[in-house]
C-alpha cells in the first residue's frame, strides 16, 4: 500500500472528518425530531433528544403568582429544587417575578407588559385573560410555529393527544400558552364539601346527601356542642365570599351552577336563573340562623385554616390535598379523635339531580411568551423540556434521591415529602421540590398525584366528589378578540353588581322580593348578549 504523505493524508483526514460531522448532524436531526413513548400508567410520556445547551436561554425572567401553599414554604421559585436542577440542566437562569395573591392578569396585562421590566414568560390562566386580544395587540406572540420548529415534546404530544390540541387551540387558530395537562380522568377532581366525621360519630349522625340533610347536620352542630367544651362556639359551616364559586356546593342540588353552563346545547347563567333565588334563600336562612359563619366577607384561607384546627368548625368547602389532606395529617397528633370526610354533594330529594365541578384536560392554565422577550426560540425550546421525559419526572417528582426514588422501576415520593421530618404537611413539602399540586408547562402524572393523595380519607373524598352530574359543564370556550372586548365591557361591571348583591340577599340587607329587579339589572348590563357571545363559542367548538 503506497504511504500518503502529510498533505494528502491531512486532506484526507479532513474529509472525513466532513462527511463524518455531517452524518452526525443529519442523524441527530433525525433523532431529534422522533418520538420516543414510554408508558407509565395511563400516561405517554414524550422524550426527544434534549437540545444542546446553547439553545437554551442564558437567562430569562417568568411572571407567575404562586399559590398557597407554595407562598407558605417558600419565598421564589428560585429556592425549589426542581428549578435549581432545571438550571443545572439547561444553563438558564430565572428571575422569578411573583405578584400577590388573588393579582388579576387579565385586567392588569397592560400594566405587565408595560412596566420597567416586562417578563419574558407570563404564566397564569388565560381562560380569563383575552388570549386572542393580548396576542393582536402584541402583548403576547401566537405559539404554533414555534412550538413546530423548537418545541418537539409538546408538537409530538399533541399530534398524539389531538383532544388537547383542540383545547389548547383558540377558535381564532392560535396556541397561546405552553399548557398546563391534566389528561386523566382521575386528574379532574379536586375540590368538594368536607364534614367532620367525627362530630357526626359523636351526634350519630349520618353523610348528609340532601339538603334538608345538611340542614339538620348544621343545626346539630351549632346546638349540640360536639366539640365537647361546653361552649356554643362551633361554626357548623365555615365559607368565604370565593368559596360560593368554586365546586357550586350547594347550587347544585338546584341544578344550576354558579358560572356559565349547558344545559341541553343552550347556554345558561346560574346566577340568572329564576331558581337562582331559591339558592339565595337558603344560604340567607341558614346566615340568619348562625349557621354559616357570620364573618364569611372578611375571613380568608389562613383564618379558615386557623378555626379548623381549633376543633370549631363543622363542614366547609376545601381542597383535596392542601385541606383535607393537610388538616388529617396536622390534627393526628394534637387531636386524635379529629376526622374529616369528603362527602357527596347534596340534592334536593334522594336521588336528585346535582351538578359539582370537575376540571377538563386543559382550562386555561399555562406559559406564554411575551411580545417583548427577544430569544422567543430559545425560551420555547426552555419551555418544552417540561414535556420531555426527564421534564415529565422533573416537574412531578422534583430530584431523585432527595423528593423521590424508582422502586421496582417506578418514581415514588420519599419520607421527605410523604413523612417530613419538619411535619410539613404533604401539599408544602413537595412545594420544596417540584410544581405538582400547582400548574406549570408539563403533564401531570396520575401516579404522582395518587401518591400526593394517598390518604383513605382523600380517596374516599376523590370518589364521592365525582357522584354527580358533570354533562351541564363546559370546556374552555374562545372567543374572538372582538367579542373578548364586548365581554369585557359587559362582565366587568356586571361581575361586581352580582357579588354585591348576592352578599346584600344572604345577609338580609336587601330583601329576596327583590330578586327580579337584581335580575333586570343583570339584562339590562347586558347579561343576554353575553350569553349569545358563549352560545356563538360553544357551537364552534363543538364544530372543530
Amino acid at each position: 500500500m503506497k504511504r500518503l504523505d502529510w498533505k494528502s493524508g491531512a486532506a484526507a483526514i479532513t474529509l472525513c472528518m466532513i462527511v463524518f460531522l455531517g452524518l452526525f448532524i443529519a442523524l441527530n436531526k433525525s433523532f431529534f425530531n422522533q418520538t420516543q413513548t414510554e408508558g407509565t400508567g395511563s400516561h405517554s410520556i414524550q422524550s426527544a433528544l434534549m437540545p444542546a445547551l446553547s439553545d437554551y436561554p442564558s437567562s430569562l425572567s417568568y411572571w407567575v403568582i404562586m399559590n398557597k401553599e407554595e407562598s407558605a414554604i417558600i419565598k421564589n421559585y428560585n429556592e425549589m429544587g426542581m428549578y435549581k436542577q432545571l438550571e443545572k440542566l439547561t444553563g438558564t437562569k430565572v428571575q422569578f417575578q411573583h405578584p400577590p395573591s388573588g393579582f388579576d392578569t387579565g385586567f392588569n396585562l397592560a400594566m405587565i407588559i408595560a412596566s420597567e421590566h416586562p417578563p419574558d414568560v407570563i404564566e397564569t390562566n388565560w381562560s380569563s385573560a383575552q388570549p386572542d386580544k393580548a396576542i393582536k395587540e402584541g402583548k403576547i406572540i401566537r405559539l404554533n410555529e414555534l412550538i413546530d420548529q423548537y418545541a418537539p415534546n409538546l408538537s409530538n404530544l399533541l399530534k398524539k393527544k389531538p383532544d388537547v390540541k383542540k383545547l389548547i387551540t383558540s377558535d381564532e387558530g392560535n396556541i397561546y400558552a405552553f399548557p398546563t395537562i391534566a389528561d386523566d380522568p382521575k386528574l379532574s377532581i379536586f375540590n368538594g364539601l368536607i364534614v367532620r366525621k367525627d362530630w357526626l360519630d359523636k351526634l350519630g349522625l349520618q353523610p348528609p346527601k340532601t339538603i334538608e340533610d345538611w340542614e339538620n347536620m348544621l343545626i346539630a352542630f351549632r346546638d349540640k356542642d360536639p366539640n365537647g367544651n361546653g361552649k356554643q362556639d362551633e361554626i357548623p359551616l365555615i365559607y368565604n365570599k370565593e368559596s360560593f364559586f368554586i365546586s357550586y356546593a350547594f347550587a347544585g342540588a338546584y341544578g344550576i351552577t354558579t358560572d356559565f353552563y349547558n344545559d341541553h346545547g343552550q347556554i345558561k347563567y346560574g346566577p340568572y336563573e329564576p331558581r337562582f333565588k331559591e339558592y339565595l334563600a337558603l344560604l340567607h336562612r341558614w346566615y340568619q340562623e348562625g349557621l354559616i359563619d357570620q364573618n364569611y366577607l372578611t375571613i380568608d384561607e389562613k383564618i379558615i385554616g386557623t378555626k379548623v384546627t381549633q376543633d370549631r368548625v363543622g363542614s366547609f368547602d376545601g381542597w383535596l390535598a392542601s385541606d383535607l389532606g393537610k388538616y388529617t395529617r396536622l390534627m393526628q397528633a394534637q387531636n386524635p379523635r379529629f376526622q374529616l370526610k369528603g362527602v357527596v354533594f347534596p340534592s334536593l330529594q334522594p336521588g336528585g339531580e346535582v351538578i359539582a365541578k370537575v376540571q377538563d384536560k386543559f382550562i386555561g392554565l399555562g406559559a406564554a411568551i411575551t411580545s417583548t422577550a427577544k430569544n422567543p426560540e430559545q425560551i420555547a425550546a426552555w419551555l418544552d423540556y417540561g414535556y420531555s421525559k426527564e421534564g415529565h419526572m422533573l416537574f412531578n417528582f422534583g430530584i431523585e434521591g432527595e423528593s423521590y426514588t424508582l422502586v421496582d422501576g417506578k418514581p415514588t415520593f420519599t419520607d421527605l415529602v410523604l413523612n417530613n421530618p419538619n411535619r410539613l404537611p404533604v401539599s408544602q413539602a413537595l412545594t420544596m421540590y417540584t410544581r405538582m399540586g400547582s400548574s406549570a408547562p408539563f403533564e401531570y402524572s396520575v401516579e404522582g398525584y395518587d401518591q400526593y393523595n394517598a390518604l383513605p380519607e382523600q380517596m374516599e373524598a376523590k370518589t364521592n366528589w365525582l357522584k354527580a352530574d358533570h354533562k351541564k359543564l363546559l370546556p374552555i370556550l374562545y372567543l374572538s378578540a372582538d367579542e373578548q372586548i364586548r365581554e369585557s365591557a359587559i362582565m366587568s361591571d356586571l361581575l361586581k353588581y352580582q357579588d354585591e348583591m348576592m352578599n346584600k340577599f344572604i345577609m338580609g340587607i336587601e330583601p329576596l322580593d327583590n330578586f327580579e329587579t337584581y335580575r333586570s339589572m343583570l339584562k339590562k348590563m347586558g347579561i343576554e348578549d353575553e350569553l349569545e357571545i358563549k352560545q356563538k363559542a360553544f357551537e364552534r367548538y363543538l364544530k372543530k
